[in-house]
């Protein structure tokens, strides 16, 4: 009998999950009508082995208790802030994710962000859609790059890749995290003191409940009306409240957003500030990282179920 899987997420194209129907029994709960999924949990759910799921739809311990005979949830991306692992755990549940393979992308999308603020490209696209270059209309100049100080908040994998980009544009970088990191000299002893040093603040940092609206309004009036703020981390770690204030005010004076506290949902009061700039989470929305992520969610299926190590189990 092939295992029975619970899908979650809607990033699972229909050819692949197709293929892994070959392999597994799939209960793709999107797709199921509410009285459908009623009906899998009163009875299919007791069979459910396996789950698939996303970084932001997670699993929380009610839902994992609805799934008696789970044994995996295979993670698509890295961030596992939304998953419940110590209920998972106390059940030795096996929680895999998909490190490195985003790291790129991600960080490509960080720096993109960041050029796209400080030269103002969308109000530059604008100007001339406008046929304000046609008026000679003045254009405000921007800054350069070079210079100027990055402050990453959070200097793992993808935080040092956004470095190393930074420094290409002749940018210095400082960055703060709890633990002692690589290169020591450059960490600062507190959010705070790396936001009063930078002139853009860039969060990397994973989720969760230590990170929770650690960009505060402090951290935010500590970078000033000059500095700006670069988010792909999670929306969980800025104070988004504080965040439209400050922007509104004029005591913070850019952003750059992949991710929100509410997501999809988005302040009505960013869509409407010049001074931001706004995509919806895709920071890893590459067809080779995507293809790469959803193969190595796969593979950890497969290794689980062919009672081998899976291939990148999240530390316990």
């Amino acid at each position: 009998m092939k295992p029975a899987i619970a899908v979650y997420g809607n990033v699972w194209p229909d050819e692949a999950l197709q293929a892994l129907e070959a392999e597994f029994a799939l209960y793709v709960i999107a797709r199921m009508a509410p009285s459908e999924a009623a009906a899998f949990y009163e009875h299919a759910a007791a069979q459910v082995r396996g789950i698939l799921t996303t970084g932001t739809v997670g699993i929380d311990a009610s839902l994992a208790a609805r799934f008696p005979a789970l044994e995996i949830v295979s993670v698509h991306g890295v961030g596992v802030d939304a998953v419940d692992l110590d209920a998972l755990r106390a059940r030795d549940i096996v929680v895999t994710n998909t490190p490195d393979v985003l790291t790129e992308d991600v960080a490509d999308l960080a720096v993109t962000l960041l050029l796209t603020i400080a030269r103002r490209i969308p109000a530059l696209d604008r100007y001339v859609r406008g046929g304000h270059w046609l008026e000679k209309r003045p254009l405000r100049p921007t800054r350069s790059l070079r210079g100027k100080v990055a402050g990453i908040y959070g200097y793992g994998r993808i935080g040092q890749a956004v470095a190393t980009r930074l420094r290409a544009f002749g940018m210095e970088i400082r960055y703060y995290q709890r633990s002692a990191g690589l290169e020591p000299m450059l960490r600062r002893e507190s959010l705070a003191a790396l936001a009063a040093e930078s002139d853009f603040l860039v969060a990397c940092t994973p989720g969760g409940a230590d990170t929770l609206r650690a960009i505060d309004a402090a951290v935010l009036d500590a970078l000033g009306p000059e500095g700006t703020l670069v988010n792909i981390a999670r929306g969980s770690v800025v104070d988004e409240a504080a965040l439209v204030e400050a922007l509104a005010s004029g005591r913070l004076g850019a952003a750059a957003l992949d991710v929100f506290e509410d997501e999809p949902k988005v302040p009505q009061a960013l869509w409407e500030l010049d001074n931001v700039v706004l995509t919806p989470h895709v920071g890893s929305l590459t067809v080779e990282a995507r293809q790469t992520m959803r193969k190595l969610c796969f593979d950890n299926l497969r290794a689980h179920f062919a009672g081998k190590p899976t291939l990148t189990p999240v530390p316990r």
